[in-house]
């Protein structure tokens, strides 16, 4: 099993001048998930080399055993460190792509070309494409084979216009994810806020918030 993880390099939090970029329980949960199912595992990003990671991720409140566990394993956090251009990264080879969230995402990934011909490749070709909370915004231009939203007609979950209320930044996200998916035409659909959620519709894995990351990627291993 081959597995590409596709990760921001986005820091900026808006205007707000504080930081972003990835949520390390998104990453660290389906890393591990797919690690230890023996996956192996290609890492990516749009610049290339070290992804930011979004601090509030980084505060004891928000550490999981798959946290901890990435802090003491230093192959793992080399290959972090050295995550590859997306414009260089080919679907060839993979079986699944799957995206880590975090704010990041809202800013680059959503209207990254490169993130866009990869999952269109990917989905093209019937092969699983996973996101987990605010990650589903690499949604919003990609197309299916018929040159309509990808996520039409499919049952879909992502962070919540209610979670995101819940962090205060609603007015400082370029767009909401729940309306997104809705407005490209998916059903979406949501648990209770911060609780584990995950949904699968063909080859598509969606979780909604930090806490459905290990549930999405262990959906988007059984496809597999």
């Amino acid at each position: 099993m081959k597995i590409l993880m596709v990760l921001t390099s986005h820091d900026k939090l808006g205007d707000t001048g504080e930081k972003t970029g990835f949520w390390l329980e998104e990453f660290a949960a389906p890393y591990y998930v797919l690690k230890d199912a023996g996956a192996d595992i290609t890492l990516a990003s749009p610049k290339g080399g070290q992804p930011p990671l979004d601090p509030k991720s980084d505060d004891e409140s928000a550490q999981t055993d798959a946290t901890r566990r990435f802090k003491e394993d230093t192959p793992a956090q080399d290959a972090l460190a050295n995550t590859k251009p997306l414009a260089e990264v080919k679907d060839d080879g993979f079986d699944a792509v799957f995206y880590p969230g975090g704010h990041g995402p809202l800013w680059d990934l959503a209207e990254d070309a490169d993130s866009r011909r990869l999952i269109e490749a990917f989905a093209h070709s019937d092969r699983p494409v996973g996101a987990v909370c605010h990650a589903p915004a690499v949604f919003r231009h990609t197309k299916d084979a018929d040159g309509a939203p990808l996520v039409q007609g499919k049952r879909v979950t992502g962070f919540s216009n209610s979670e995101e209320d819940g962090v205060g930044l609603t007015d400082v996200v370029p767009f909401l994810v729940e309306d997104m998916l809705a407005q490209n035409g998916a059903t979406y659909e949501k648990g209770d806020d911060w609780a584990s959620f995950a949904l699968t519709d063909g080859k598509l894995v969606t979780g909604q918030n930090p806490a459905s990351s290990e549930e999405a990627a262990k959906q988007l291993l059984a496809l597999l």
